[in-house]
């Protein structure tokens, strides 16, 4: 079966907003995007007031309202990018087993997210939470009135480095010790297709001997120096899988999350990577994953790894 890029409808202008940004993945990939919808309904997490029940809609109209949705979500999409194959499916079931289900037969899983108001990011509800702790192809998450990343970089970033001219940068958090193929390739590829560069960004803890962020007298950069070696050392065979895409590798002192945040601004894509738990318990969403998700400007691919 081809693969399709999925994207979760319902109705909010987050999930619309992740509709526009999986049809624009659809066209770079080639593939057809198809809109889906789980419209069976799920009750309230909150205990309704002693002896009042909560009212179902009858799964007749739960279903009708569905198709109407999936039906306005197609025809905005298609008026703006003429030519895309759309499908569009009214699931029956609950939100997150019927995510989960669809995507099964998807290259990646486009969810919507609500920003933290003044604070850019995103604000992760329980189907979100569920889905992506679980899902085994990538999930991006995208919130309404992200910047566009389409927009042309800046002459100059905020980081000094020179920006590629047309497309924000794809942003990688890379981790030495736990790399992950599927995370990497997944980046390479994103900055390929959008011609973009690569910036890629590394965390290391600052061994013991140094102090306040210097190294201390009569010691050099040693561990700098091996950090550096080994992330070039690691990026090596893909730079000769992927000869077209311009690279920035960065090791940075301290967590990866705030750097990966901060590079978010800058960024039209950030990438990171999930390890494959398949234990009942736990949402398996790591702190740096966390960070970003709750603060990114752009965004966010998780990519499951095992």
């Amino acid at each position: 079966m081809t693969r399709t890029i999925t994207a979760g409808l319902d109705g909010s202008p987050e999930s619309l907003a992740a509709a526009d940004w999986a049809a624009r993945e659809a066209q770079l990939r080639d593939l057809t995007l198809r809109l889906v919808n789980a419209w069976e309904w799920q009750p309230p997490v909150y205990a309704p007031a002693p002896g009042l029940g909560v009212p179902v809609p009858p799964s007749d109209l739960q279903r009708a309202e569905a198709q109407r949705l999936l039906e306005e979500a197609r025809s905005r999409v298609a008026g703006r990018r003429p030519g895309l194959r759309i499908d569009v499916d009214a699931i029956g079931g609950l939100p997150v087993p019927a995510l989960l289900k669809a995507s099964e037969d998807a290259e990646l899983l486009v969810l919507g997210s609500r920003g933290l108001g003044k604070v850019t990011g995103f604000l992760l509800g329980s189907v979100s939470v569920a889905v992506l702790a679980r899902c085994e192809r990538p999930v991006v998450l995208v919130r309404s009135g992200g910047q566009r990343e389409e927009e042309p970089s800046p002459a100059l970033s905020a980081s000094g480095l020179p920006a590629t001219p047309g497309h924000r940068d794809v942003v990688l958090g890379l981790d030495l010790h736990k790399p992950g193929d599927a995370v990497i390739d997944f980046a390479f590829d994103a900055a390929s297709r959008r011609a973009a560069r690569l910036r890629i960004v590394h965390g290391w803890t600052v061994p013991p001997y140094y102090y306040g962020g210097e190294l201390m007298p009569g010691l050099n950069d040693e561990p700098a120096t091996r950090v550096r070696r080994e992330l070039a050392d690691m990026l090596r065979p893909w730079r000769e899988k992927y000869p077209d895409v311009e690279i920035s590798p960065q090791a940075t002192v301290g967590g990866a999350g705030r750097h990966l945040v901060d590079a978010s601004h800058e960024a039209s894509l950030v990438v990171v990577g999930r390890r494959i738990r398949r234990a009942a318990i736990g949402a398996h969403i790591g702190p740096v994953t966390q960070a970003l998700l709750h603060h990114s400007a752009s965004p966010v691919a998780v990519v499951p790894h095992d």
